[in-house]
């Protein structure tokens, strides 16, 4: 009876939500010859660090690791893009 109530109030991703993820880490692997792994520990690094100056979303949270051109657009460098929602800012400690 419990399994019942818990399966109606609990939140869970959509599964083209779920594919559309793991399609987005698969496409930045092929981009950037970085692992889903190796971007996970990234994304968690991220988070902790961050969470210690401000409350983020993390539901929201969007890190990728991609290719830009160089200047002479001669050459392609990695780059990383995070789109973090800041929910709050922690006061200072200090």
């Amino acid at each position: 009876m419990i399994d019942i109530f818990n399966n109606i109030f609990t939140k869970k991703a959509p599964s083209k939500d779920v594919a559309k993820d793991r399609l987005k880490l698969v496409l930045i692997h092929d981009r950037a010859n970085c692992s889903t792994q190796v971007l996970e520990m990234l994304k968690t690094d991220i988070i902790r660090v961050i969470s210690n100056y401000m409350e983020i979303d993390e539901d929201e949270l969007d890190i990728q690791i991609t290719k830009t051109e160089t200047e002479d657009n001669e050459n392609s460098l990695p780059m990383l893009y995070a789109n973090i929602p800041i929910k709050s800012m922690h006061k200072n400690q200090g």
